[in-house]
């Protein structure tokens, strides 16, 4: 099986910088790592014309237009000859067995879903200067109370639990009711039957992931939780979030309509 592990990503190459490390250290290696960039910046040009590590970097870019992740994805899935997808975003460090981990529970009529741990800036420094990950993971649960303190979010997130261990149990009990664009991955058939991301949505924020849920569901997809299984370490940066009322009423419209292929995706459809 053929897979691609995407990053979207927009001119953050520092980050980027340390998600790459976290890739080089997976416990597989079998995979092809796609750079899928909103934009076509020098910046991200640059990185990854310099970029020395061991990973065989895809980079593909796009006009800049202001947000259009969506579209991005949909020109990364045409373009590249992969069976399965996994998706992350460019601010997420990989716990090292998170690719494993996400192929060993794949299924044609799963869409894997996990979550990420939203650190605060004092341990995202300290992820950042960490020789691996393995290394960072091991402070996680010993030291919860100053990483909570830190002002980490969904700190519950990030302690990992191996599906072998006594305790898988735990992360087996655990839900996803929706999809994070940050963390998931389905095969190629799943997103060609949905036609892909809806590229109405030119705003952050429900088009990339929330959208997926409803459509892959009505075309008889179930999501299946990863949650501290394909654990994912976020980086401290300031958001900025833009008001969703657009994309909700994009979304509502489709669910009312019971559109579960979009009509903008991978391919341009008409309505019928």
């Amino acid at each position: 099986m053929k897979t691609a592990l995407i990053i979207s990503v927009y001119k953050n190459t520092a980050d980027l910088a340390v998600v790459l490390k976290s890739v080089e250290q997976q416990s597989v290696s079998d995979f092809m790592t796609v750079i899928s960039e909103d934009g076509n910046s020098t910046e991200m040009a640059d990185f990854v014309k310099n970029y020395s590590g061991k990973l065989d970097l895809i980079h593909l870019t796009q006009e800049d237009l202001g947000w259009q992740k969506n579209k991005a994805l949909n020109n990364t899935i045409r373009t590249i000859d992969a069976d399965y997808f996994i998706f992350i975003d460019g601010d997420c460090v990989l716990h090292p067995n998170f690719i494993e981990n996400h192929l060993k529970f794949a299924r044609e009529d799963r869409i894997l879903a996990g979550k990420r741990i939203k650190l605060g800036p004092n341990y995202s420094d300290q992820l950042r200067n960490a020789k691996t990950v393995s290394e960072f993971a091991k402070v996680i649960l010993p030291e919860i109370k100053s990483i909570k303190k830190d002002g980490a979010k969904f700190y519950e997130e990030g302690i990992y639990i191996s599906p072998k261990s006594i305790f898988s149990f735990i992360a087996y009990l655990r839900k996803m009711s929706q999809i994070k664009g940050c963390n998931f991955s389905c095969y190629k058939s799943a997103l060609e039957k949905i036609n892909g991301f809806n590229e109405d949505y030119v705003l952050p924020a429900i088009g990339e992931d929330i959208d997926l849920t409803w459509r892959f569901e009505g075309m008889g997809y179930h999501l299946y939780s990863l949650r501290n299984f394909a654990v994912q370490y976020h980086l401290y940066h300031k958001e900025n979030w833009s008001d969703q009322s657009v994309n909700e009423a994009i979304m509502k419209e489709n669910q009312r309509l019971k559109r579960y292929v979009t009509l903008n995706g991978l391919k341009k459809l008409e309505e019928n």
